[in-house]
């Protein structure tokens, strides 16, 4: 049988760091009140697009791996930050590594976008489409967040990690998925002034609105990924004390806390970042887990568990046996050039580029064609 190791592993973390106290400088909020409700105290904003940052990321899971570009026949880009809409992300980081056998993919299901990425390079590794992927998770979330909107505004940052698979005949990498989307609560988490709903009206890049429902994503969130955590183990003959790591989406560390009580792990076996990295949506699994192998949290044969939960609302939950190998094998040259302004000196500069009215964004709460037509078959 043919299974899918995870081989390498790279991140690339923007070094421009905004704290609680920089947002507190242009929000009516303080480090206090940030930390005791969501548990972060910095975040990263990009001074590059997310492609570089995914190039970067994936040059060093490659070198991880000790692969050549040319040996990469599949790039998955997870996430919902694109530097353009067409053409697609994961073709513009295939041409930057050179990896010219590769077919791209870019896939999109907000922060379970790295999990879902991984589930499905798995399944083609399995069945026999490629033999080689990189998958990656990433986020450029300061460009398009309401920075006047202090209940988002604190959660989120930048970053990218990547991961290599390799087809093996061990039994080892993603060996259980749950995946599931609870759309009836996709309006819980909605960022309003991207598509086509809006290309009629007065919006420009930038201008957005984002509801966020925090009581009820919370509540969704940590049932979702709980209920998926235990019925991936039962899928798999496993129990919670046979995880030796969970390494979970850091939306937020009391969902964190929540999801590994209901899951029956000890928070000394979860792995969290939230702290320093806030919530980079598709970016917060691959970072974690990067993080974790370069504290020496992986050992040989480990069996992680990788919960997550997102727009849309997407969940998810991977049972991942690690291989024997937690070093790499080689680095990568690739860097990021210079950082030139502070993270707040860019977050002002996209701040100044908003429209403080929000344009017309308000009235714009017509439901797609999708809902419209789900409820007039609903009766």
């Amino acid at each position: 049988m043919t299974y899918a190791a995870i081989t390498g592993w790279g991140a690339c973390m923007p070094p421009a760091v905004l704290t609680n106290d920089d947002l507190s400088t242009f929000l009516d909020t303080s480090d206090e009140w940030i930390s005791s409700r969501t548990g972060m105290r910095e975040r990263r904003v990009s001074h590059v697009g997310a492609i570089e940052l995914s190039t970067i990321a994936a040059s060093r899971a490659l070198a991880c791996a000790g692969l050549d570009a040319s040996d990469v026949d599949l790039i998955i880009y997870g996430g919902v930050s694109n530097d353009e809409l067409v053409p697609n992300s994961a073709s513009g980081v295939q041409v930057a590594l050179g990896a010219t056998r590769a077919a791209s993919i870019d896939l999109n299901t907000a922060c379970t976008s790295f999990c879902y990425g991984l589930t499905t390079a798995t399944a083609m590794i399995r069945t026999g489409v490629v033999r080689n992927a990189i998958v990656i998770g990433v986020e450029l979330i300061s460009r398009y967040m309401d920075w006047s909107n202090r209940n988002v505004a604190v959660l989120f940052g930048d970053g990218a990690a990547a991961v290599v698979l390799q087809a093996s005949e061990n039994e080892e990498g993603v060996l259980g998925s749950i995946l599931g989307c609870d759309a009836e609560g996709r309006q819980t988490l909605r960022v309003r002034g991207f598509g086509c709903t809006y290309a009629l009206h007065d919006v420009t890049f930038g201008d957005t609105l984002w509801d966020f429902d925090g009581q009820a994503i919370f509540k969704r969130a940590v049932h979702a990924m709980s209920d998926a955590s235990k019925r991936v183990l039962e899928q798999q003959g496993l129990t919670a004390d046979q995880v030796d790591l969970v390494v979970p989406h850091q939306a937020n560390l009391r969902i964190i806390e929540a999801v590994a009580k209901y899951a029956g792990v000890p928070m000394d076996r979860v792995v969290v970042t939230v702290e320093k990295y806030g919530n980079m949506s598709a970016a917060t699994v691959p970072v974690a887990l990067v993080e974790a192998l370069e504290a020496g949290r992986v050992k040989p044969g480990a069996t992680l568990l990788m919960p997550a939960f997102g727009g849309g609302l997407t969940y998810c939950s991977l049972l991942v046996k690690w291989g024997q190998r937690v070093t790499p094998l080689g680095t990568s040259p690739m860097t990021l050039p210079p950082l030139t302004h502070t993270a707040l000196e860019m977050v002002n500069t996209i701040r100044s580029h908003q429209d403080p009215h929000g344009r017309s964004l308000e009235g714009l709460m017509a439901p797609t064609f999708a809902e419209s037509f789900a409820d007039a078959n609903a009766g």
